[in-house]
């Protein structure tokens, strides 16, 4: 019914920059909030940044000036800019959103399938 779909990542070297992006479709409504997680190898996924559909943004702290995340509801896409990268990012990067399918109309979280990041030192 709803697909999410990443792209945008890649090998980079620390202290550069990547910019991800998640595109929704399918039988979409509308969509609440929409976020990237972070799985770095051999550890529990964690949340990176999520935003609102009225733009309000929260940020792990460990990302805390150098992420990014933001939003085109037009397009039902949310982006996420990380700059100064370090080794420590590496991991597989998936996006989340909150969404209220159009029919049957129910709300249920949905995830895509990742993006790998490597940041070599």
């Amino acid at each position: 019914q709803v697909q999410l779909v990443e792209s945008g990542g890649g090998v980079v070297q620390a202290g550069g920059s990547l910019r991800l992006s998640c595109a929704a479709s399918g039988s979409i409504f509308s969509i609440n909030v929409m976020g990237w997680y972070h799985q770095a190898p051999g550890k529990q996924r964690e949340l990176v940044a999520r935003i609102t559909n009225g733009g309000n943004t929260a940020y792990a702290e460990s990302v805390k000036g150098r992420f990014t995340i933001s939003r085109d509801n037009a397009k039902n896409t949310v982006y996420l800019q990380m700059n100064s990268l370090k080794p420590e990012d590496t991991g597989v990067y998936y996006c989340n959103a909150d969404v209220v399918v159009s029919f049957p109309r129910y709300g249920r979280g949905f995830w895509g399938k990742g993006t790998l990041v490597t940041v070599s030192s």
